[in-house]
């Protein structure tokens, strides 16, 4: 038997274990994420609802999504250290669990009529959803080489049984509510507490993923990962043509996803439509966001992430042209505007992602992923905050022109990405 032959069997068996621990955590992410979809879904479906009900101010209904994405950019940095430092299990356990506290203030605030508080527990709902946007990250760690795009986009696939689900469940949640004597919106936090709390025990006792510094130390041969700051991680990355591509896809997209999406439901009611329907309109959206999100993984690996970029900025162009016509009680042109706003939304962001983790050197990714998750999500908490005061003086249509705009500098990295790849070909 010669050497070659001798350590081709020592190696097989530990072949299959790494697979299975490969697979069986791969698993456990996508339950988490399922459960997390259910939480944040049946609370917020409702979220700007209740805000705009308890300060008798429709415009303020964006303060909860607001409130809520900023949460989520307060948090993404030092979910990222704590990823490096004590594994990206423990870090999605501390953005479940902040998830589920957020809950309570919220049951306990609205009860009270303690609106800042009801604000302030939003803010902490929030971090859920960027425990969940990381787990994407988290998946690539434990995908087969080639398989990176695939494994992110089936942990952001999980989340549409359970995103779906969430607002269908926001009217059976209200109508529990009221059972027990809480105000009208309030019940759906109630199950969204108990969804989170149940994620972060899955989070914290079932899943073991490593360190994400570890890993980048692995891959470079030195602990650099750690002292690299993400802000200095984020800002080489935007010089490089193809790191820029990559932030602004995933911030832009978000961007314009949470600014109309915020508003559709204050929208609708204005117009009249049921609480029903408008959770159906947001299960279309949510449904758009992740239902597809198999295919842009496969897209992603066979094709390249700046073409899924590509597509998904169109089909967001398209969806915000279509919003810009679609009256408020109408059930095709809305529902077809908003499946079409996640369907967008999920190209660009696995794409970006992907591209952003695959341009970048193992040393600075994890903290250019907590980064750009940071500068995602305040540049979203800012088009909440924002799209109120639109919606109040130009209406849906005024949202949809100002997220058209959103989109203008992802265009221009597209193309510089485009020009750049022709020149490199002629020369």
């Amino acid at each position: 038997m010669t050497s070659e032959t001798s350590e081709h069997f020592q190696r097989m068996p530990h072949r299959a274990p790494l697979r299975e621990r490969r697979g069986l955590q791969l698993s456990l992410l996508i339950v988490n994420q399922l459960l997390a979809g259910i939480g944040v879904a049946t609370g917020l479906a409702l979220a700007s609802i209740l805000v705009a009900d308890l300060t008798g101010v429709p415009a303020l209904g964006g303060l909860a999504q607001s409130a809520s994405v900023l949460g989520a950019a307060v948090s993404a940095i030092p979910l990222a250290r704590l990823a490096v430092r004590s594994g990206r299990h423990v870090a999605l356990a501390a953005g479940y669990a902040s998830s589920a506290v957020g809950a309570v203030l919220i049951v306990v605030a609205a009860a009270s009529g303690l609106v800042p508080v009801v604000i302030l527990g939003l803010a902490a709902f929030g971090v859920g959803s960027a425990a969940g946007l990381q787990a994407r990250f988290a998946a690539t760690e434990v995908a087969a080489p080639g398989f990176e795009a695939r494994s992110m986009s089936l942990v952001l696939w999980a989340t549409t049984i359970g995103s779906v689900a969430g607002p269908l469940l926001s009217e059976t949640g209200d109508a529990f509510g009221r059972s027990v004597g809480l105000p009208a919106l309030v019940g759906p936090f109630v199950l969204s507490g108990i969804v989170f709390a149940t994620a972060t025990l899955v989070a914290a006792a079932a899943l073991r993923l490593p360190r994400a510094g570890r890993l980048a130390a692995d891959a470079t041969g030195a602990g650099s990962a750690e002292r690299i700051g993400s802000w200095q991680a984020f800002r080489a990355a935007f010089g490089d043509l193809r790191g820029r591509l990559a932030i602004l896809a995933i911030v832009c997209a978000h961007t314009v996803m949470v600014g109309v999406m915020v508003m559709t439901p204050v929208h609708m009611t204005g117009h009249g439509v049921t609480i029903g329907l408008v959770g159906l309109v947001i299960s279309i959206h949510i449904l758009g966001m992740y239902g597809a999100s198999p295919l842009m993984g496969w897209l992603a690996d066979r094709v390249g992430p700046p073409r899924v970029i590509a597509l998904g900025g169109v089909i967001l162009l398209s969806s915000t042209v279509i919003g810009m016509f679609a009256p408020g009680d109408s059930m095709v042109l809305v529902p077809l505007a908003l499946g079409l706003l996640g369907l967008g939304w999920s190209a660009a962001l696995i794409g970006g992602s992907a591209l952003l983790t695959s341009s970048v050197d193992p040393a600075s990714r994890v903290a250019l992923q907590g980064a750009t998750d940071a500068a995602m999500n305040v540049a979203a908490a800012a088009s909440a905050a924002l799209s109120g005061v639109v919606l109040g003086v130009a209406g849906f249509a005024g949202v949809n022109v100002v997220a058209t705009l959103v989109l203008v500098p992802l265009v221009v990295a597209g193309l510089a990405v485009l020009r750049d790849a022709r020149r490199r070909v002629a020369s």
